[in-house]
């Protein structure tokens, strides 16, 4: 985590045997660091199915994601990251941008063409579709009395998916 008195960029610099100026090209914090390596390593299990049931595939991914934010450090990494990036300047700049915006076209690419199968109406917003289910769950996981469970993520797509047929 990026507060962790030893994680330094010059550790890390001797660790890749790079030059700490190539890691803050690349990286121009320790908290942007810390998401990249962070994302890198949670990315196949947030990785975002496409089978052709639109249900099953939200289903499959926000369950997913509430087992890796509640059952494991991810959930507490997660939470600093984004609690940094509301207090630090810049300690949030390449959260948005590096990661949830490709996961965001992916999921909304998704949900783009269970529309073009017929299987949610035409006028469906997926980008406010996204925004809905996974807001709710991050939502959850920063809201301590909230429980966030994998009956919460079912009811959550079931409810979603019954209006947007």
């Amino acid at each position: 985590m990026t507060s962790g008195a030893g994680f330094t960029i010059e550790k890390v610099a001797a660790l890749a045997e790079a030059s700490r100026m190539t890691i803050y090209k690349w990286w121009p914090s320790k908290g942007t660091l810390a998401q990249g390596g962070y994302f890198t390593v949670v990315a196949p299990t947030l990785a975002v199915p496409d089978t052709g049931d639109i249900v099953a595939d939200l289903t499959d991914q926000l369950v997913a994601f509430v087992h890796l934010v509640r059952d494991t450090s991810a959930g507490r990494v997660i939470s600093q990251l984004i609690g940094q990036a509301q207090t630090r300047p810049g300690a949030g700049r390449g959260l948005p941008g590096a990661l949830l915006c490709p996961r965001r076209a992916l999921a909304v690419e998704i949900l783009t063409r269970a529309m073009a199968r017929e299987q949610l109406r035409s006028d469906v917003d997926p980008e406010s579709v996204v925004g809905q289910l996974w807001g709710a769950c991050y939502h959850r996981l920063l809201i301590a009395d909230l429980p966030l469970t994998e009956d919460f993520a079912r009811t959550l797509v079931d409810n979603l998916v019954r209006g947007l047929r």
